[in-house]
C-alpha cells in the first residue's frame, strides 16, 4: 500500500485520541491559554509547546498499554497490582473528572445565561437532562457534533487572528525558556495549561476508547497517526493560536491574571470580528463546554464499571445508570461560587496533581513482562520519565503556592488531595523499587 493510500485509510478510521483531544480542547484549556497569554505575555509559551508534545506522549503510552493488553487501565492495575491500587486509581479519576464536570457545567450554564438572560440554574438543569437522556440513549453525539462545529469556528477565527495581529518574535522566542512566573497565579496558570493536555482522565479515557474501537497491536500504525494528527497537530495549533493571540492582543503591563474574565478574554478576537467578538467567543465557549461534558461524563462510569466487572456500554443497565447519575449530578455546578473563568484554570491544575500517579502506573505496567510482551525501549522510557518529571515539578509548584496561601475550602482540598496522591505515588515507587531489587540477579 502506498503512503498516500495509507494516510487516506488512516484518516477515515481516526477516533480514540481525537475524542481525548476534544476533551483536552475544552473550555478549561481555552481559559488557561487565554489567561496565560493575557496575564504573562509570551512567558509561558514553553508550557504551551510542551503541553502538546507531552500530551501526545501520554496518549501514546496509554494507547500502547491498551492495544497490548486489550483491557482497561483499571482492570490491568487490579490484575497485576491488586484491588487496593485499582481503587486508588478509581478515586483519582472520579475526583479529578467529577470536579471538572461541575465546573464545566457551571461554565455552560453561566454562558447560556449571558447569551439568553435566563437564570443559569435553570440552564444547568436543562443541560444536565439533555446530557443524561442523550448519553443514555446514544443520541448525544448529535449535540456534540453541533458543539464541535462551534468550537472549530472559534478556533479558525483565533488562527486567522494570529495571522493578522502583530506577534513579537523576539519576545515569543524568550518565552521558550522554561520559567514559571512567581506567585500563586503564575504556578496556577502554568499547571492549568499543562493539565489541559496531561491529565489523568485523558490517560484513562484513552485505554477505554481503544478497547471500544477494538484496536489491537495490528493497528499500531493507525494509533500513531491518530495521536500525531490530533494531539500534536490539531491540539498544538489550537493551543498556539489562542495563546499567541492572547499574548499579542490582551497583554499589557497592568493586566492581572487573576482578574481576567470571559468578556475581557473575548476581545482577543476583536481584530478580526470586531463588535461580534464577545458573542462569537461566548458561543465557542458554550460549544466547548457542551462537547467536553459529553466525553468527561463517561470517564468516571468507565473506571467504576471496569473495577466492578460491568460492561462499559449503555447496553449494561448498571453502567447506563451510572452515566445518568453523573450527568444529573453535574447540575450542581451552577451553585458553585466564584468566576467560572478562573475556576476553569484551577480545575485543570487540580487534575494535574493526580496525574503523576497514573503516569507511574502506566510506565510500570509497560515495563512488566508479565503484563506486556513488548516492554518499552530505553528512549521511550526516558521520554516517559521526562513526562513524569515535568508533571511532578509543575503540579508541585502549584501545590506549594496553594499550601502557602490557603484561603478557601477548595485550596485546602487541593492540598489534601495532593498529599494523598503524593503519598500513594511514593509508596508505588517504593514497591516497584523493591520488586526490581528482588528480581535482580544476585552478584557472584
Amino acid at each position: 500500500m502506498s503512503d498516500g493510500s495509507r494516510v487516506r485509510e488512516y484518516a477515515g478510521r481516526m477516533g480514540p485520541t481525537w475524542l481525548a483531544g476534544a476533551v483536552a480542547a475544552g473550555p478549561a484549556t481555552m481559559a488557561s491559554l487565554l489567561t496565560a497569554g493575557a496575564g504573562y505575555g509570551y512567558t509561558l509559551l514553553w508550557v504551551v509547546v510542551l503541553a502538546a508534545l507531552l500530551g501526545a506522549l501520554g496518549q501514546y503510552l496509554a494507547a500502547r498499554l491498551g492495544y497490548l493488553t486489550e483491557e482497561g487501565l483499571v482492570s490491568v492495575v487490579e490484575t497485576r497490582l491488586g484491588e487496593g491500587w485499582a481503587w486508588v486509581l478509581v478515586i483519582d479519576v472520579v475526583l479529578a473528572a467529577g470536579l471538572a464536570q461541575l465546573v464545566i457545567m457551571q461554565t455552560a450554564a453561566n454562558v447560556s445565561e449571558l447569551l439568553t438572560g435566563i437564570d443559569a440554574r435553570l440552564w444547568a438543569v436543562v443541560w444536565a437532562v439533555v446530557l443524561a437522556v442523550g448519553l443514555a440513549s446514544g443520541g448525544y453525539r448529535f449535540a456534540e457534533l453541533g458543539a464541535k462545529l462551534l468550537v472549530s469556528l472559534v478556533v479558525l477565527v483565533f488562527v486567522a487572528t494570529a495571522v493578522v495581529v502583530p506577534i513579537d518574535p523576539t519576545a515569543a522566542a524568550g518565552g521558550l525558556a522554561p520559567r514559571i512566573p512567581e506567585g500563586l497565579s503564575g504556578a496556577l496558570v502554568a499547571a492549568g495549561v499543562l493539565g489541559g493536555a496531561v491529565h489523568v482522565t485523558l490517560l484513562v479515557m484513552q485505554s477505554y476508547t481503544m478497547r471500544a474501537r477494538g484496536w489491537g497491536r495490528e493497528e499500531r500504525g493507525l494509533v500513531r497517526f491518530d495521536i500525531a494528527s490530533s494531539m500534536l497537530v490539531a491540539f498544538g495549533i489550537y493551543g498556539l493560536a489562542i495563546f499567541l493571540v492572547a499574548a499579542s492582543v490582551l497583554h499589557t503591563p497592568g493586566v492581572d491574571a487573576e482578574t481576567i474574565t470571559e468578556i475581557g478574554a473575548a476581545q482577543a478576537l476583536a481584530p478580526t470580528v470586531g463588535e461580534y467578538a464577545t458573542w462569537l467567543f461566548l458561543l465557542g465557549l458554550l460549544g466547548a463546554a457542551l462537547s467536553t461534558l459529553g466525553g468527561n461524563t463517561v470517564v468516571p462510569p468507565y473506571a467504576v464499571a471496569d473495577k466492578l466487572g460491568w460492561e462499559g456500554s449503555i447496553e449494561d443497565p448498571r453502567y447506563r445508570a451510572l452515566v445518568v447519575c453523573v450527568a444529573l449530578a453535574s447540575a450542581g455546578g451552577a451553585f458553585l461560587e466564584g468566576s467560572f473563568f478562573s475556576l476553569l484554570v484551577l480545575v485543570l491544575a487540580f487534575g494535574l496533581v493526580g496525574t503523576p500517579f497514573a503516569i507511574v502506573l502506566v510506565l510500570y505496567l509497560l515495563n512488566d513482562p508479565a503484563v506486556v510482551d513488548e516492554t518499552l525501549s530505553v528512549p521511550v522510557n526516558l521520554a516517559g520519565l521526562a513526562l513524569l518529571g515535568v508533571a511532578v515539578v509543575t503540579a508541585g509548584t502549584f501545590v506549594r503556592e496553594q499550601a502557602a496561601a490557603i484561603t478557601d475550602p477548595f485550596s485546602a482540598f487541593a492540598v489534601l488531595f495532593a498529599a494523598g496522591m503524593g503519598l500513594a505515588t511514593a509508596l508505588l515507587l517504593l514497591r516497584f523499587a523493591r520488586v526490581a531489587w528482588q528480581s535482580a540477579p544476585a552478584e557472584t
